[in-house]
């Protein structure tokens, strides 16, 4: 595809387009891209960004980061910051699985150590962390402890030796966002999600085995500082979220703002999915703090879920995890609103950071980065598909051209439906495995949607945003094993 005129170029990994191209439009739409990742966006991305151009109290502009790909009101890869007093709170901006997100983690293993026992490992992974769709953990709770769990996240874990205190303070919010509201959720949010602690799910969520091979170590000051320091160094990364509680909690305030946007609060929007409500409006707020209670529940989920892998682990190593060296390195999210303060024309003001498919990634000495990481900047991970790779990256400085976001992962280019009929999961497992990638997955049908020609090259996508200053390379993993939802 041709790059369409109304996108004017400002940059070689900067792309802007003005107010004048739809009526509504309060600030420029702006998408961080090579040229070569611009013109493989569908279209639709340039209607949705635009789009939310138009929302009230949108500062700076409407972005667009480089994995970017259509989505539900908000493009996947989209960013918006709202004016806390003027500006409205979307679910759309947000998405279904609220708190999406990844952690990786550590271990003093190398290759060599790790590959007589890969499959051992997959296969005791895949029967322990459960994977796909509609599928519960071996947590139990009654509806009060669950919502105990919704109001405090991964400090409930903690509480209940599913972890260790170190992991809080490796988790974005210390894993519990403050502010959480278990009243502001739904009777339908508590049954789908009392259940699902502890588990996968199913899409793009997995769990893999990695290794950093000193070839793609691209900063060897800051992999040490964030502990990739031994050459073919094993390491563990998850991506998964707030599964049906989440989506529930999103759906349920869709359909509450639907009801008062025009009626009550006079806003007009040019698409559905971008239902919203003033932010410190009655609704903005419950929404908030219903919100708020999806984004603990996956740093729950994540929690129980590393865990896991921690017992797996020294199951069939026989170590502790101690003497694995299972540390965290991080644990970061996607899918979030956060308050968060900013320079706006010379004035200090609260913003309201919308974040869909899109992860926080602040510069170095900034507030809400955790002490031994201080100096260095917040890590960023950003997951590949299973095929490829996935990246370590770290925030920087000039970050604050996008309120400190960057891209979340490699990004579709083609629907689950194409990738179906394109790739047959069951050859596609064989050929990984002839690559030595060993991957155990809930159905076949499944592996076909994520093989890794139905995602962006996570090198050009990583690039872009080194490129265009708004995050920095540390290191590029390479999987070896994998559990599919």
């Amino acid at each position: 595809m041709a790059i369409p005129e109304f996108i004017k170029k400002i940059s070689d990994t900067i792309w802007e387009i003005p107010p004048s191209y739809k009526e509504g439009m309060r600030v420029p739409a702006r998408i961080y891209a090579t040229e070569e990742l611009l013109t493989a966006m569908d279209e639709g991305v340039f209607d949705q960004i635009t789009n939310v151009a138009t929302l009230p109290g949108i500062l700076n502009y409407a972005y667009c980061m480089p994995d970017a790909h259509w989505g539900y009101g908000f493009p996947i890869g989209g960013v918006a910051a709202m004016d806390a007093e003027t500006g409205v709170i979307s679910p759309g901006g947000i998405g279904f699985d609220v708190n999406c997100g990844m952690r990786l983690v550590l271990t003093n293993l190398t290759y060599e150590e790790v590959k007589p026992h890969l499959q051992a490992l997959v296969d005791n992974l895949f029967k322990r962390v459960p994977a796909g769709v509609g599928c519960t953990g071996f947590i139990k709770l009654s509806q009060d402890e669950f919502c105990r769990v919704v109001e405090t996240g991964a400090q409930w874990c903690i509480k209940h030796n599913l972890g260790w205190e170190e992991d809080l303070t490796r988790t974005e919010e210390n894993g519990c966002i403050q502010g959480a509201d278990a009243s502001k959720i739904s009777k339908k949010a508590i049954e789908r999600g009392k259940d699902q602690v502890g588990t996968l799910g199913s899409g793009n969520h997995y769990l893999e085995i990695q290794v950093a091979k000193p070839e793609y170590i691209f900063d060897q000051e800051l992999a040490k500082a964030f502990g990739i320091t031994i050459p073919n160094q094993v390491v563990i990364m998850f991506h998964c979220g707030s599964r049906g509680f989440g989506h529930q909690v999103a759906t349920d305030y869709l359909q509450a703002f639907l009801k008062v946007m025009e009626s009550k609060y006079k806003i007009k929007i040019l698409d559905r999915e971008l239902a919203c409500a003033p932010f410190h409006s009655p609704e903005g707020q419950d929404y908030f703090a219903a919100m708020k209670c999806a984004i603990n529940l996956s740093f729950a989920n994540r929690q129980v879920i590393l865990h896991r892998i921690r017992e797996v682990f020294s199951d069939i190593l026989h170590r502790s995890p101690e003497d694995l060296g299972m540390h965290m390195v991080y644990d970061v999210a996607h899918n979030t609103a956060k308050l968060e303060k900013y320079e706006i024309n010379g004035e200090v003001r609260n913003v309201l950071v919308h974040r869909k498919g899109a992860t926080r990634a602040f510069g170095p000495n900034m507030e809400g980065i955790p002490e031994i990481y201080k100096k260095f900047g917040q890590p960023v991970i950003i997951g590949g598909s299973m095929e490829t790779g996935s990246y370590l990256l770290v925030g920087v400085e000039s970050g604050i051209q996008t309120f400190f976001s960057t891209a979340h992962g490699s990004g579709r280019t083609m629907s689950r439906t194409k990738a179906k009929k394109q790739f047959q999961g069951k050859k596609l497992q064989e050929e990984m495995a002839q690559r030595g990638i060993y991957v155990r997955s809930v159905s076949f049908a499944g592996l076909a949607e994520e093989a890794g020609g139905a995602y962006k090259n996570v090198d050009q996508v990583v690039e872009a945003t080194e490129r265009a200053g708004i995050s920095r390379r540390v290191a590029r993993f390479i999987p070896i094993g994998n559990v599919k939802g």
